[in-house]
Formats: C-alpha cells, sequence, structure tokens
C-alpha cells in the first residue's frame, strides 16, 4: 500500500511514520472508540473482528503488508464497530489519523488509492462472509491459513488455539483429560 503512494506524499510521510512492534494478540483498536492513528502492517497480520453487543465476535477481514487499519478514518468516522488484533507478530508502521485525513481530504491520488483499497477490503469481508455461511468449521480454517500463509514472508504460522477459535467465531473446545 505504502509503495503505491506518490513519491510527495512518501517523502512528507516518512518522517512521520512511526516504526512499532505488532506482538501476538495486541490490540491495536477496541469498537466505539476513537482512533488515533492508522497501522500499516510490513510484516504482522492484523485480524478485523466484529464485535457483538453479547462480546461475541469472529474475524471479517485480514490486514498484511498489502493494506491499512483504519479504514473508518477516512471513510467519515472517528470510531469503528470492529477491533483489530495482531494475529501474527511481526511489525509495522503507524501515522496519525489527522496526517492521513489531511491527504485523503485533497481528493487526489492518496483518495483514490485508499478507496480502490476499502473496495478490495470490503470485497473480502463479502467472501469471508459467504464462506462463513456455506464452508464446514475445517474449510474455514484451511481458507484463514492460505490467506495467513499469502501475507507472511516465512512459511511458519505462529497462533494460539484461542486466536484460532476467536477467528472462526467458535469457543475452543478443551481436552478434558488435560489440564
Amino acid at each position: 500500500m505504502l509503495a503505491s503512494l506518490p513519491h510527495s506524499v512518501w517523502e512528507y510521510w516518512l518522517p512521520r511514520l512511526a516504526s512499532v512492534e505488532m506482538p501476538l494478540g495486541s490490540v491495536l483498536y477496541e469498537p466505539g472508540v476513537a482512533l488515533s492513528h492508522m497501522y500499516f502492517p510490513t510484516t504482522a497480520i492484523v485480524s478485523l473482528f466484529y464485535v457483538m453487543e453479547n462480546g461475541a465476535s469472529a474475524e471479517i477481514a485480514a490486514v498484511g503488508h498489502e493494506g491499512v487499519v483504519g479504514v473508518s478514518l477516512f471513510m467519515g468516522g472517528e470510531s469503528t464497530p470492529s477491533r483489530a488484533v495482531v494475529q501474527s507478530a511481526g511489525k509495522g508502521l503507524r501515522l496519525k489519523a489527522q496526517i492521513m485525513k489531511d491527504e485523503f481530504n485533497r481528493a487526489g491520488a492518496v483518495l483514490h488509492l485508499f478507496l480502490r483499497y476499502t473496495q478490495a477490503l470490503i470485497t473480502q469481508m463479502a467472501q469471508t462472509a459467504v464462506c462463513n455461511r456455506h464452508h464446514t468449521l475445517d474449510q474455514q480454517l484451511c481458507r484463514w491459513l492460505l490467506l495467513s500463509l499469502d501475507r507472511l514472508q516465512a512459511d511458519e504460522i505462529v497462533v494460539t488455539q484461542e486466536l484460532i477459535a476467536n477467528m472462526l467465531g467458535v469457543r475452543r473446545k478443551r481436552n478434558r483429560g488435560c489440564p
């Protein structure tokens, strides 16, 4: 995503982008809380979860090096109904929301780039919804694993059973014989 920015925007943003560690399971934002930054994962993967009133959640999209976390900021909202959780540890870049909003409001190349990305994100969400409705849990897990591998620079995924259960929107089953 950042590589597609016009050179002048990249040069302006570069000193304003903060490099951040994204540890497994860290929460970048919660539903209903004002977003102060956008995140561009570089080696990490971030899951977007829709959170229901009863606290139940399911993954609706995943963002890796191809995208940005915090789309609602440039779509007119200050907060979002979703939760953003790092599903695969790594690094990313963080940009203050106002810097991005200022550039977006110029109605130039950044606006078009981010709107195209948003269209791709909505398509991913639609595919996830259809998959969740028509595929078995095993098929959903396989889809998630393949999408994760596409976004990683390695052939290994480090993830917890709890994160997989949350991503699939199911409760983690515990073995009775294990502590």
